[in-house]
């Protein structure tokens, strides 16, 4: 036996007799690592996975020749904070209280410390890192990223179009923070050096990274080699560059002999932003309940234990992550915390159908959109810079996705069952979320719009 499989045999065996019960004795071998890399504004038409793209991406291919692929996934919610809020906390946004909007600069908003985090519920069997953008606040007490459940934060507060910016070190059980500035071009790379490093200072114990890019978020910040190698402009030379790092992470993965161990998760925080590709859906990044802002790329990756080339139109979300992720170590979900998310290991493992029955998709605090596995029903949308439900208008959304992906055709007349049934179960949606909305928004956002309308005079 090598010295390190005697020493994987070990730690497994170790972190087997600290489990609870069930959880032990239903301990594998290794209790698998995860690894998901968290894009910033990715669209669902911005690789070559989901159909012809102007942007070529091979290792992300390879990853979906390798793994499985969901076309019907969403993210949490059609922004980024509240979107990285759902996908760590297994919980729908506005439950956390970070629904609303992103944070800003001024903001002093934050995750709230008795949220349970993913790294949270893995801890202590795992070592756990967030490598990259945050975005969950970062003033009072949900700043640094180690209060979560991360044994060590390398990254930025927030998005890389907001000043002022720097890059922050933080690990857990230490005050020191570790400030250095911000070279545009080279910042996925640091991130990625990064999250070599943890992965061989853990190869040999379960861990969780979470590589939250902050590409291609605008503005692109290109770099050579990848400058002028698609037709997509500095926006696709910056997907090019993400598509390098996935290959390079799986190869990293294959030389510690890690692949078979470990879950690679690759996925977007919400649709593209002024520029990017949804894919043929409607709509884009903020856009309400249309799937161009909340359906998003996710391809699964663990050789040996998912299926190689699969594709499932099983509905899943964000929130799904934390209680796969506790079911697949043999961990109990959080005890005091109502998750919104299931367990999807047999839609990822086996193709089973969605365990969900619905997903409420979110406009800020708003339930605006209810998926079900075959349809769409839209209550509200963006009109001339105003939201407004569609019954002022008379009129009412309902889309079978199956027969139009795009939904560009109510079809509530042709099904007005359907429909009833749809709009019944939204309300009610909306009547569990309502407590949980806060009375007016954030005083940062009350300043801005007073900006605005100045503005607009």
């Amino acid at each position: 036996m090598h010295r390190r499989d005697l020493l994987k045999g070990c730690a497994a065996g170790a972190l087997a007799a600290t489990l609870p019960g069930a959880a032990r004795a239903a301990a594998p071998v290794r209790l698998p690592n995860f690894i998901v890399v968290l894009c910033d504004d990715l669209g669902y038409g911005d690789t070559s996975v989901y159909g012809p793209s102007a942007i070529k991406t091979p290792a992300i291919e390879r990853m979906a020749r390798e793994g499985v692929v969901l076309t019907d996934y969403y993210a949490p919610a059609n922004l980024c904070t509240p979107s990285r809020a759902g996908l760590l906390t297994g919980r729908y946004p506005v439950r956390t209280g970070l629904g609303y909007e992103v944070i800003m600069q001024e903001d002093d908003r934050g995750l709230p410390l008795s949220e349970v985090t993913i790294g949270k519920a893995l801890k202590p069997h795992y070592a756990t890192a967030l490598i990259g953008k945050w975005h969950l606040g970062h003033r009072g007490a949900a700043w640094p990223p180690t209060k979560h459940g991360f044994d060590q934060f390398f990254g930025i507060p927030y998005s890389h179009d907001m000043a002022p910016l720097a890059l922050f070190e933080t690990r857990a059980g230490s005050d020191e923070e570790i400030q250095s500035p911000v070279d545009f071009p080279q910042l996925q790379q640091r991130f990625f050096e990064h999250a070599e490093r943890f992965i061989d200072d853990n190869k040999d114990r379960p861990f969780f990274l979470e590589l939250a890019l902050s590409a291609p978020h605008l503005p692109s910040h290109p770099r050579d080699p990848f400058n002028n190698k698609t037709a997509a402009g500095p926006y696709g030379a910056v997907v090019a560059e993400i598509d390098s790092i996935m290959g390079r992470l799986m190869d990293k993965l294959r030389g510690l002999n890690l692949e078979r161990d470990t879950l690679v998760i690759f996925t977007s925080d919400n649709g593209p932003w002024f520029e990017g590709s949804p894919g043929g859906l409607r709509d884009r990044k903020g856009g309400g309940g249309y799937d161009g802002g909340l359906r998003v790329p996710f391809i699964a990756w663990r050789p040996g234990t998912l299926p190689a080339g699969k594709r499932t139109s099983a509905i899943a979300s964000g929130v799904d992550l934390l209680p796969t992720f506790c079911a697949m170590a043999g961990l109990p979900p959080p005890k005091d915390a109502t998750l919104d998310g299931l367990d999807v290991t047999a839609v990822l493992k086996g193709g089973k159908a969605s365990p969900h029955e619905d997903l409420v998709l979110f406009n800020n605090e708003v339930p605006v959109a209810l998926r079900t596995q075959r349809w769409k029903y839209v209550a509200s949308g963006y009109y001339r810079g105003a939201f407004l439900p569609y019954s002022l208008f008379g009129y009412e959304e309902l889309y079978d996705l199956q027969a139009d992906p795009g939904e560009n055709y109510s079809v509530a007349v042709n099904h007005p069952e359907v429909a009833k049934a749809m709009r019944e179960r939204l309300q009610a949606a909306r009547q569990t979320f309502a407590p949980f909305k806060h009375a007016e928004p954030p005083p940062v956002f009350k300043a801005m719009r007073a900006q605005f309308e100045h503005l607009q005079d």
